[in-house]
């Protein structure tokens, strides 16, 4: 009997010691992602790293890896170094997502093998030899754009006022002053630096429209959604839907570390 006993409690405490150690296991889980992917986010012009801090929590809730770059804004050049530094130190592989500007970015940069997919947010998908001027050509002046003011050294920003009527307009004013105070300056020339490869040819591509963006003409971007043959999807924000609409964004970005 007592032989009996000793076993079942024996049993018994073999049992709770395996599911003490098998739970931690199990709650870890749904804390990671499909793979071994890792999410880099491009700012773009009159912005920084800080505007997608509305999309990076909902991307790592899901347990993705997300990195924002910090691009300095002189240079084409530049700001693909500063996107590649980073592709580069991932282990595994990379959608790399760009608003604006860094559509140009990540155009020029995404050529890695490490990247399988390339998501536009508002963006400039250029083909080779375009620039932000060029692309343009043909396609309404957005409302926003003749409000840019020149700097000394040729660098651009904009106003506060333009911020909340043209960039960021579906947002409330106290969050459009902190945008303004933050964005980077930009160099006028960039407007004219053309890409030389085009990252696109050759990837899964995505492209979120802003439909009523009044920095980026949004059929400018339809059109660059149907060259780049994206997996479109088309919201009704400003320039910056990351911000107003971090959901929809999260969840195009989420399309594409998935696949």
């Amino acid at each position: 009997m007592q032989t009996t006993i000793k076993s079942a409690l024996l049993a018994s405490a073999v049992l709770s010691a395996f599911a003490v150690a098998a739970a931690p296991a199990r709650a870890a889980q749904p804390a990671q992602a499909a793979d071994d992917t890792t999410v880099v986010l491009v700012h773009g012009a009159f912005a920084d790293g800080s505007s997608w801090d509305k999309v990076i929590p909902l991307l790592q809730a899901k347990g993705v890896k997300v990195v924002s770059v910090q691009n300095p804004l002189s240079s084409l050049a530049d700001d693909v170094a500063a996107a590649q530094r980073v592709i580069d130190a991932q282990t595994g592989k990379v959608v790399l997502v760009g608003h604006s500007w860094g559509g140009a970015v990540i155009t020029q940069a995404g050529t890695s093998d490490k990247v399988k997919a390339l998501v536009y947010v508002a963006a400039f998908a250029l083909s080779e030899g375009e620039s932000l001027a060029s692309s343009g050509k043909g396609y309404p002046t957005p409302a926003g754009v003749p409000t840019l003011q020149e700097g000394p050294a040729g660098y651009l920003s904009l106003p506060v006022a333009s911020y909340a009527t043209n960039f960021a307009q579906d947002l409330p004013a106290s969050t459009t002053k902190v945008l303004a105070a933050t964005q980077g300056l930009f160099p006028a020339k960039n407007f004219a630096e053309p890409v030389t490869v085009a990252a696109w040819k050759n990837k899964a591509n995505y492209f979120i429209v802003a439909g009523k963006d009044r920095m980026i003409d949004p059929g400018l971007q339809r059109d660059f959604a149907k060259k780049i043959n994206a997996v479109t999807t088309t919201v009704q924000t400003s320039h910056v839907p990351m911000v107003s609409q971090p959901k929809q964004v999260a969840e195009v970005i989420l399309a594409a570390v998935k696949r």
